[in-house]
């Protein structure tokens, strides 16, 4: 994953992704039944098991899709007994009513279909069948879909062990660039492949030695993907995982094509945001602020990215008409879609488990189904998201203003 992670509103950090009706309802409850069974089961407390009250808060400008009242499956679903809840790598799922879903009704569900065929290509345990049932859905009306998830999946909220359901939603994105194959007067910067013998979890030469070491660099020979114009930018681009590059070949072509992460040098990650503010250098964490001390001060460069040992390597795709309207593949295998693609804990989530997400702030409203596709070094605990908020300026800037309170739902395939 690929993420902008802000210590202060627009502070970033690591995330360097380093490395998606009642049909075959009795095999898909078996394989629910068995993968719940895994997880040990838990009795909360009577206070920890309170329902909370239907959620009031105001869908301004939306119309519901379906509403309790007119709702047959809304009105079953609710009825029906809840299960227990369930103790989950660091959280806890507690079972919930549909009605306490905030905002739920109102979104337009289609809008997640595609990032939930995405995860179908690679299924959670026990989504098989659920998937068969997606893709039969993928025309249905936006009621029929409302009715089919509440009648096939049971909601539950996540919180952290100790009981808090509050967390911390960020954002990520795709960053876009111009670049040259071949080094020149303008184009300077290297973007490698991972060089032969790096072997996962071994730390490699840093950042400062890959720029001095004549063994580092003799690894490196030969590995050059790309050139961009400034360095700042190959650091974000290697923050954020992955890139669309604008590269000029050396006929003049140009073409665009997209770098994913392939690995990195085993070198931990340093903030240098960070290591700017608590030197006083700047007083915001922003790129905008990191760029501008760069650019005024040339001779402490070396200094500022030395101070982030890690570097991330990449391999080059093609990115044709179809794919250029995705994002890079996330941790699940599979490939994001904007606005519906999240990136979690997977001791919290499993990858492709479709998630109801809340979160309220000074950058976004957000009541929607995002599914779970991806995970980052920063993205640690039970109520933890990064929102792939897409490609290009617009999406930067949504990533970058995104750091506001977080409450998620679960959807799981009901075991009866």
């Amino acid at each position: 994953m690929n993420s902008l992670i802000l210590p202060s509103p627009t502070l970033p950090c690591d995330l360097a992704r380093q490395p998606g009706a009642a049909l075959l309802r009795r095999a898909a409850l078996l394989a629910s039944a068995a993968l719940l069974a895994a997880c040990n089961t838990v009795q909360l407390p009577q206070e920890r098991m309170a329902r909370s009250r239907q959620a009031t808060f105001d869908p301004a400008g939306r119309t519901a899709i379906v509403t309790p009242q007119s709702s047959a499956a809304w009105q079953w679903a609710d009825s029906q007994p809840l299960p227990e809840a369930i103790a989950r790598g660091k959280s806890v799922w507690t079972p919930a009513r549909w009605s306490e879903l905030p905002g739920w009704g109102f979104d337009a569900l289609h809008e997640a279909w595609n990032a939930w065929l995405r995860s179908c290509e690679r299924p959670a345990p026990g989504f098989g069948p659920v998937c068969a049932e997606v893709r039969q859905l993928t025309l249905a009306s936006a009621e029929e879909q409302h009715d089919w998830l509440m009648r096939r999946l049971q909601p539950y909220r996540l919180s952290a062990p100790a009981g808090e359901t509050k967390g911390l939603l960020t954002g990520y994105y795709e960053p876009v660039m111009s670049a040259s194959r071949l080094p020149n007067a303008g184009f300077g910067v290297p973007l490698y492949r991972l060089p032969a013998g790096i072997r996962s979890g071994t730390p490699w030469y840093s950042r400062q030695e890959m720029s001095s070491s004549p063994q580092a660099k003799a690894a490196l020979k030969g590995q050059e993907i790309a050139w961009l114009a400034d360095p700042v930018d190959a650091l974000l681009l290697q923050i954020q995982g992955s890139g669309r590059l604008y590269i000029t070949e050396p006929d003049g072509s140009q073409r665009q094509v997209r770098l994913a992460y392939a690995g990195n040098n085993g070198q931990p990650y340093q903030s240098v945001a960070r290591w700017l503010l608590d030197r006083k250098l700047i007083q915001i964490g922003s790129w905008e602020a990191i760029r501008a001390w760069a650019q005024q001060n040339p001779g402490r460069l070396p200094e500022m990215l030395a101070a982030n040992p890690r570097v991330v390597f990449f391999r080059e795709e093609t990115l044709g008409e179809f794919e250029a309207r995705f994002g890079p593949r996330g941790a699940q295998g599979v490939a994001l879609t904007p606005g519906r693609s999240i990136a979690v804990d997977r001791d919290s989530i499993p990858y492709g488990t479709p998630v109801w997400l809340r979160s309220a702030g000074p950058a976004a409203q957000f009541e929607k189904l995002v599914l779970a596709q991806d995970t980052g070094s920063a993205i640690i605990g039970a109520v933890r998201a990064d929102y792939f908020t897409g490609w290009g300026d617009d999406a930067y800037t949504l990533a970058a203003g995104l750091k506001q309170p977080l409450e998620l739902w679960a959807l799981w395939p009901r075991s009866q």
